[in-house]
């Protein structure tokens, strides 16, 4: 079925209850990698830096867990918006952002707002945007954008939508790292609440176009702003106050991901690439800003 732009972004916001506690977000920190082996960290398991994503008593909350808290996963929330009917297998995360009203909780209950702002036509796939916004009693806490690419959905008649790019400064990168993808780190990731089988099932993938699994475009974006917090902000997850990404590849796990850096006043502009397949593009027009 096509999809409907007008009746998806016409349609009234809907809502959902989230809650989440500490073996949420740790087992979310553990299938972004927290605990493994890093170029800065030879003992990671051990390492009292490490420690405060994987240990309840000194835990902190990286923003990137708002992608899945309580299971609100927004891409499957724009899969079931109202005028949307797609095939799982042509579906593909196309961007994400994340904007932090204030520190992310350990431990919460929230109310999850959904809408569709935009239904974007690109001829041969159509960009489906949605916007989640979360809140608790004391507030705001963030709000998440994302698109989703959908496959031979476009030629509707609807806006392109925008396709500026962010140009990489004219200078060698400030910092560079290094984030090895474990061959069942998708098999973990999965368990925070996105179950779409183009992760884990081979027959899935091939349906998909893909010789294998890939890894989850929200697993590489955690891996990054984990290591961008790690390398650059001194750990201090508090100071990071948006993060926007373009998925421009894909990335297989046993992979390993070379990151980046450009430091500028109040941000962090960041290049993702697979190592081992000659520096193919994985994230781009990639910013962190931060206090």
């Amino acid at each position: 079925m096509p999809i409907d732009a007008a009746k998806a972004t016409s349609a009234e916001p809907r809502t959902t209850e989230l809650a989440w506690d500490h073996k949420d977000v740790q087992l979310y920190h553990l299938g972004i990698g927290a605990g493994a082996a890093t170029p800065e960290k030879a003992h990671p398991a051990t390492d009292p830096d490490e420690l405060r994503y994987t240990l309840e008593s000194a835990l902190h909350v990286l923003p990137t867990f708002a992608t899945v808290a309580g299971g609100g996963m927004a891409l499957a929330g724009g899969l079931s918006a109202p005028g949307i009917d797609v095939d799982l297998a042509a579906v593909l995360h196309g961007g994400q952002t994340v904007t932090v009203h204030r520190p992310l909780p350990v431990s919460g209950r929230a109310t999850q707002t959904s809408s569709v702002p935009a239904v974007y036509d690109k001829g041969k796939a159509a960009v489906i945007v949605l916007r989640s916004e979360v809140a608790d009693d004391d507030g705001p806490l963030w709000t998440c954008d994302t698109q989703i690419f959908v496959r031979g959905e476009g030629g509707f008649g609807g806006d392109r939508g925008p396709s500026a790019r962010l140009e990489l400064p004219d200078r060698a990168p400030d910092l560079h790292t290094e984030r090895h993808i474990r061959a069942d780190q998708a098999l973990l990731y999965r368990l925070s609440g996105d179950w779409n089988p183009l992760h884990a099932d081979p027959g899935f993938a091939k349906l998909a176009g893909f010789d294998r699994p890939i890894l989850h475009g929200l697993c590489t974006y955690g891996v990054t702003l984990k290591a961008v917090v790690d390398t650059v902000l001194g750990g201090d997850v508090t100071r990071v106050r948006s993060y926007t990404t373009r998925f421009a590849g894909v990335v297989f796990p046993g992979e390993t991901l070379r990151i980046r850096l450009w430091q500028e006043p109040g941000r962090v502009q960041v290049s993702v690439t697979a190592a081992d397949r000659d520096e193919a593009p994985v994230l781009a027009d990639t910013v962190v800003e931060h206090s």
